[in-house]
């Protein structure tokens, strides 16, 4: 049985930095998949983030937080992060990190998601 299990979420001020975090279970973590984090505001679509190739060595951001964000991932520990800095209230959402087998942003070519944890900022 697969499983993502995200932490690390919170109530910050505006300008902090999080970094949350996606345990894997059950999927051949380091050889096979893409790891993607998606957040979704209230009313809104779920939106990409970023996502990083199975051996880490290749990462791709959303525009909208390039240069405030870094995806990277632990293969020894089944887990992927998301150090996100300078945070704005446009940055509050459910952050969900995502397993699929393609560099790709778009939600629908994730083939397994955890059940998100919420990012709060407050000016």
């Amino acid at each position: 049985q697969v499983q993502l299990v995200e932490s690390g979420g919170g109530l910050v001020q505006v300008g902090d930095s999080l970094r949350l975090s996606c345990a894997a279970s059950g999927l051949p973590f380091s050889t096979t998949y893409v790891m993607g984090w998606f957040r979704q505001a209230p009313g809104k679509e779920r939106e990409f983030v970023a996502w990083i190739s199975s051996s880490g060595s290749s990462t791709y951001y959303a525009d909208s937080v390039k240069g405030r964000v870094t995806i990277s991932r632990d293969n020894a520990r089944s887990t992927v992060y998301l150090q996100a800095n300078s945070l704005k209230p446009e940055d509050t959402a459910v952050y969900y990190c995502a397993a699929g087998h393609y560099y790709n942003s778009n939600p629908k070519m994730y083939t397994y998601w955890g059940q998100g944890t919420q990012v709060t900022v407050s000016s």
